[in-house]
């Protein structure tokens, strides 16, 4: 990844200027040995890597770069609830049952968060509530029908609706119509948790080796992973690369398509900040390039917005988020922007993960599409079940597999981002 991110270094950021117990790791040297070899210290990997050591399997974890240094320590902290897609679209698509159990799925992901949060006394912020904001007043019945369907279909009765001028009490933007606060969702600082959840692996006896390229594995049979400086020779192999995944494995590339989203944080706004945002908890649109955002515990505001499908940053990042905010809060006009920062994730042509095996000792989990806090860390915990023989879980996502870009990895980037630019025009229509 070029841009602000190409330094095997965390990229600043006020997550990084934040952190909390930052450690550095020893590059693997030479040959060893273990049950598993998970590659990616991100959510994924580090999930699990945690939740086989504490089935007693022997793991090693590779990171090309740092714990946390992609998407996993750069993200928008926010903890949803459910799918990237809606109930209604999953229930379409897939059947009641599927979409029930995408459903609850979902819901354990977020309670896996919380659970770790307190289990490993992880110091992340984690705060609850957020709040979906209807972007035009068409979105609004939207909001509503999908709370009432929650409570009514889904035993799900933890979000309520706020008309137009109750939100502009909480939330003072000119560009929101309505919206409904999810009581059971919540945020975090997601840079302390990757790190808190490294702590747990390590006492947990999981050997991570940072700065650790691999360069190839064996794919079938006893597992061979080769990196730049040695190898690992395991029972399993586990991918958890999701954006970063490049050319290590071409047989899933094709079914994700890394893009870039950006934040920043202002300076700290004083009493402002309540005035902004009254309550709490984080906040998103319904934009289809969502705008995000939350207070920081010191006072600033954390926005996220906007997106691009190249390799590269834009060139003024602060100048480009800021735009954005500004879109949404005007009268921060005079705060300085203090930081910024972008990061890489993957998404799905059908937003939902893909979770595999390649072989019956190779799994893999990717494609997040902006649900990656509960779904990766969701993601670690199912492939140590199934590598431990109990793999009902993970099959739900399994056999749900998204369809891979037309045209492979060659042409999946120009027909995606047309439609994107698309979607993304409509949004300003």
């Amino acid at each position: 990844m070029s841009g602000t991110g190409a330094s095997d270094e965390h990229p600043p950021s006020w997550y990084l200027a934040t952190a909390r117990g930052l450690t550095t790791y020893p590059p693997l040297a030479g040959v060893t040995t273990a049950d598993v070899c998970v590659v990616g210290a991100g959510y994924t990997g580090l999930s699990a890597a945690l939740h086989l050591a504490e089935r007693g399997y022997s793991v090693v974890l590779l990171e090309s770069r740092r714990v946390g240094w992609g998407a996993s320590g750069r993200n928008g902290g926010q903890l949803g609830t459910g799918q990237r897609r809606e109930e209604a679209e999953l229930e379409a698509s897939f059947g009641r049952d599927d979409a029930r159990q995408l459903f609850q799925l979902g819901l354990a992901g977020r309670d896996l968060v919380k659970d770790l949060v307190r289990r490993y006394a992880i110091d992340c912020d984690l705060m609850p509530g957020q709040l979906l904001c209807a972007a035009k007043p068409s979105h609004v019945p939207d909001l509503e029908s999908r709370a009432a369907k929650l409570a009514r279909d889904y035993d799900y009765p933890h979000q309520r609706i706020f008309s137009g001028p109750e939100l502009r009490a909480i939330v003072d933007s000119p560009a929101y119509h309505g919206g409904v606060l999810d009581s059971g969702a919540a945020h975090l600082h997601p840079l302390n948790f990757a790190l808190g959840l490294a702590r747990a692996c390590v006492a947990a006896g999981v050997r991570i080796h940072e700065q650790t390229r691999v360069t190839a594995h064996s794919g079938t049979g006893p597992i061979v992973v080769t990196t730049d400086q040695g190898e690992v020779r395991a029972r399993f192999l586990v991918l958890g690369c999701n954006g970063y995944l490049g050319s290590l494995e071409p047989r899933i590339a094709d079914r994700i398509m890394p893009i870039n989203n950006f934040l920043l944080a202002t300076a700290p706004l004083g009493p402002l900040g309540r005035r902004l945002i009254a309550d709490p908890a984080c906040v998103h649109d319904t934009l289809f390039v969502v705008n995000y955002f939350r207070l920081s515990p010191d006072g600033r505001l954390i926005f996220g917005g906007g997106e691009n499908y190249t390799r590269a940053f834009p060139a003024d990042l602060k100048g480009f988020v800021r735009r954005q905010m500004l879109r949404i809060f005007p009268q921060l006009d005079p705060i300085p922007i203090d930081y910024a920062w972008g990061g890489t994730l993957a998404i799905t042509m059908n937003r939902l993960p893909h979770l595999g095996r390649l072989a019956p000792n190779v799994y893999f989990a990717q494609g997040y599409s902006g649900h990656g806090i509960s779904t990766a860390t969701l993601a670690g915990q199912l492939m140590a079940e199934a590598i431990a023989g109990t793999a009902e879980r993970f099959d739900v996502f399994a056999r749900l597999p998204p369809p891979s870009f037309p045209g492979g990895t060659l042409l999946r980037w120009p027909g995606q981002v047309l439609g994107m630019l698309w979607f993304a025009l409509r949004d300003r229509l």
